[in-house]
């Protein structure tokens, strides 16, 4: 069965989406996982990091992005997604990352997201809105090892499908305390979320980020952080580093885990170690 896992924060420029890219680059080139990405997150920025803008752009013009899906649940007598056209196969600039698949998201989830709590129910109240994409992708779900949903930076109902078909999930953070002030929220309402459908979503662990290792607030932070009782707190520490910024440019031309992270490449390596670790014992 595929390990699915949601990567999560409120609070946007803390590395979550490096990371779910990254993750699944190591995955695939270093441990050989097929692996799923779902975009959730109307910035799109790991969809352009796996598949560039220019690509992104001719399928969100022709209607092939999650947006769709959730369209669909406000149109239900114009159903026009489809999981097979959706999918982009084979993506990532990463020359051994060979078995990363992704579904596309779209600037449209903007709009779309606010208007999810009205969708019809349908004739037996069979459709709950935060189980679209659960019916969209469950048959699939098993023709990867590890599925990660790159969920936006909020706990609104696109967030709630993205944890509805999760075991897990990880909160990438950098050690200060804005970008860590809401991750007792996230716990709570992510366990509150897990009680009311009666299905396990466990928090797997703080990916701390952009780490300054000679910051006394990244060590104060840090240190509370693995002294609380919130989530466990991974090990690999992920540095700042201009060199893994500049990794969110796609390009055409294929490069190693090594070209694209630098010698941070080695630390996604051990992080993607410790993940394996916590999902497969």
């Amino acid at each position: 069965m595929a390990h699915v896992i949601s990567t999560i924060n409120l609070k946007g420029g803390v590395g979550k989406t490096t990371t779910t890219v990254a993750l699944a680059e190591t995955l695939s080139a270093e441990f050989r996982k097929r692996v799923l990405v779902i975009d959730l997150d109307p910035q799109t920025n790991a969809t352009t990091m796996l598949i560039g803008e220019e690509k992104w752009r001719k399928l969100n013009d022709s209607g092939r992005t999650l947006a769709r899906l959730f369209k669909d649940a406000l149109e239900p007598n114009n159903k026009q997604f489809d999981f097979n056209t959706a999918l982009q196969k084979g993506v990532s600039d990463v020359s051994a990352a060979k078995t990363i698949d992704l579904l596309p998201s779209s600037l449209d989830l903007i709009d779309v997201q606010d208007q999810l709590a009205s969708a019809p129910s349908g004739k037996f109240y069979s459709v709950n809105p935060i189980e679209l994409l659960w019916r969209a992708v469950k048959s699939k779900l098993d023709d990867y090892d590890i599925v990660i949903v790159d969920c936006p930076p909020n706990l609104g109902i696109i967030t709630l499908n993205g944890l509805r078909i999760s075991q897990g999930y990880i909160i990438p953070t950098i050690p200060d305390i804005l970008s860590t002030y809401g991750i007792p929220q996230i716990v709570t309402r992510v366990k509150e979320f897990s009680d009311e459908i009666a299905e396990p979503i466990e928090p797997l662990g703080i990916v701390i980020t952009k780490f300054q290792a000679n910051s006394s607030v990244h060590a104060n932070v840090l240190r509370s952080l693995q002294q609380g009782k919130d989530a466990p707190v991974f090990e690999t520490r992920i540095p700042q580093a201009n060199q893994i910024s500049s990794a969110a440019e796609s390009t055409v031309h294929s490069r190693t885990l090594i070209q694209k992270y630098g010698t941070f490449a080695h630390d996604y390596r051990k992080l993607a170690k410790e993940l394996l670790v916590k999902l497969e014992g």
